[in-house]
């Protein structure tokens, strides 16, 4: 099992960063336009913990389904799994993320994503979740600025 982890500090408070992941089928609300990955339409399966979220975007052949694992209001924590048609070779994908409140009123977004791949492309997946995660960082500060 590979494993990425990887935090981002926002100016906004841990409530306002929050109440944007907490939504998780409304991730329109806050990916960022007019990046390497512009969201088409989303469609949602079910409703709370174990709801999926099928992310079309633009130019790719399927969706990105997500599924809701785990939220804990309490932690400010949640997990997510990619399932389905997953891209960059991932055979098993798993992300948990937890916020956490920094100096000054500020927030930290600690994320690790623990993936397995088909052989050779492991560094191809990295690289894949790596240009996500800086995605949803820069979606998630523009949203609270």
């Amino acid at each position: 099992m590979q494993t990425i982890d990887t935090f981002h500090d926002f100016s906004a408070s841990r409530d306002a960063i929050w109440s944007l992941l907490a939504d998780f089928g409304n991730i329109q609300r806050w990916w960022p336009p007019s990046l390497a990955v512009d969201i088409d339409h989303v469609e949602i399966e079910g409703n709370g913990v174990g709801m999926i979220r099928h992310i079309y975007n633009v130019g790719f052949p399927s969706a990105v389904s997500e599924q809701l694992l785990s939220i804990d209001p309490s932690s400010y924590s949640f997990s997510l799994a990619i399932v389905n048609d997953r891209p960059a070779g991932v055979v098993k994908y798993i992300a948990s993320g937890k916020l956490s409140i920094v100096d000054g009123g500020k927030c930290r977004l600690s994320y690790r994503g623990e993936f397995e791949t088909e052989p050779g492309r492991e560094q191809e997946a990295r690289d894949f979740f790596n240009a996500a995660y800086a995605m949803m960082f820069t979606g998630l500060a523009k949203a609270t600025s």
